[in-house]
Parts: C-alpha cells; sequence; structure tokens
C-alpha cells in the first residue's frame, strides 16, 4: 500500500543567512531536494516539502552543507534578526545620519532596549554586540577604501568616526594594516560578513 503524499509549509529562520547570494544558494539547494520555496528572505523561508521524505533534521542538514543553519530557539532566532539590523545599517542604508544613532535605530528596528539586544547578543555570540558592529563597520571600509569613491574624511564621517585618525586606529587594531597599507595590497582581505560573529 502507497503511503500518502503529506506537504507541510513551513517558515523556518536560517542561521547566517546575510546576502542576496545566501538566499540563491539555499534556493538552490532546495530545490535540489524536492523542497518548493515558497518565498525566501535574509533569514528566513517558507518552504513546501513531503513530510514522509524528508524530514526537519534533514532539512537543518542540507543548510548545514552549505555553511547555514536551521534556527529553533527564540533567543537565538532575535539574535539572527540583531545580525540582520546591523548588516542593513552599516551595509545597505544609504542615510549615513541611521549610523550615527546606531543604538536608537537598533532598539526602533527591534523593539526592545539596548541594554536587552547587547545582552541577548553576548549570550549566544562568541563576541559583544559593539565587537560585531565595529567589525562590520570594518568590512564596509575595506569595501569603501576598494571603490576608491570617496576619501578617507568622507568614509570616517560615514561610518561614525570622530576622525580619521580614530577610523585609522581602529582599522590597524583589526586587520594588523594602515589603511595606506592595505590599499597597496595585492590581495583581497575582506572577509565574509555573514562570517564575522
Amino acid at each position: 500500500m502507497n503511503e500518502q503524499i503529506k506537504y507541510i509549509t513551513e517558515k523556518i529562520q536560517i542561521k547566517n543567512m546575510v546576502c542576496d547570494s545566501c538566499k540563491k544558494v539555499i534556493k538552490s539547494s532546495f530545490e535540489k531536494n524536492n523542497i518548493h520555496v515558497q518565498q525566501i528572505e535574509l533569514g528566513f523561508a517558507e518552504i513546501t516539502y513531503d513530510s514522509n521524505i524528508l524530514k526537519q533534521n534533514e532539512i537543518r542538514e542540507i543548510l548545514l552543507t552549505e555553511g547555514f543553519d536551521l534556527i529553533t530557539s527564540k533567543e537565538k532566532q532575535f539574535v539572527e534578526e540583531i545580525k540582520h539590523a546591523v548588516i542593513d545599517l552599516i551595509h545597505h542604508m544609504n542615510n549615513i545620519d541611521s549610523i550615527v544613532r546606531k543604538s536608537e535605530y537598533l532598539v526602533e528596528k527591534l523593539g526592545h532596549s539596548y541594554q536587552t539586544i547587547s545582552k541577548i547578543f553576548s549570550k549566544h555570540g562568541a563576541i559583544t554586540l559593539e565587537k560585531y558592529i565595529i567589525l562590520q563597520k570594518i568590512e564596509r571600509i575595506k569595501e569603501l577604501i576598494a571603490g576608491d569613491e570617496y576619501t578617507l574624511s568622507e568614509i570616517a564621517y560615514m561610518m561614525d568616526y570622530s576622525s580619521v585618525q580614530h577610523l585609522s586606529s581602529q582599522f590597524k587594531s583589526i586587520t594588523n594594516y594602515t589603511v595606506s597599507e592595505y590599499k597597496n595590497l595585492d590581495i583581497n582581505i575582506r572577509k565574509s560578513i555573514e562570517k564575522l560573529c
């Protein structure tokens, strides 16, 4: 006797899914495994699959193979929301005033006090929220330097540094290169933004 097909549609949260390329990789992997993607956005996907053929742990294995993971706890889901908000703020927003008020932006976007956001982030990560923000800013600075569109003074202002010296000092402490040394490198030492935490 044949087992009846039992399709399940569910919304899942996905760890380390922080860019459009991530969405393409996940969608492709799911489709190869007969999982229909109804909707996919940064951090989540709505999928439909035959639960007789595929189980939740197999979906997780598909994600793990590609460097992602399934998020199951509410606090871990919140940490991913924090990461997405920080990445949006630093890498995707053109409103440079937003970065100046990063704590206000995160509070407004996430609906919790900055203290709560920071505490939950630190509890579930290897680094503090402030360190994560600094690492994201440094990666954005590398991108802006490589683009050669802005002066270092403009980049310092855009990234909310009090001076070029402050930016340069923090850049050196994180990368072990001065800004000038970094500009003259023949290799790309940028890090993937989803791997910064």
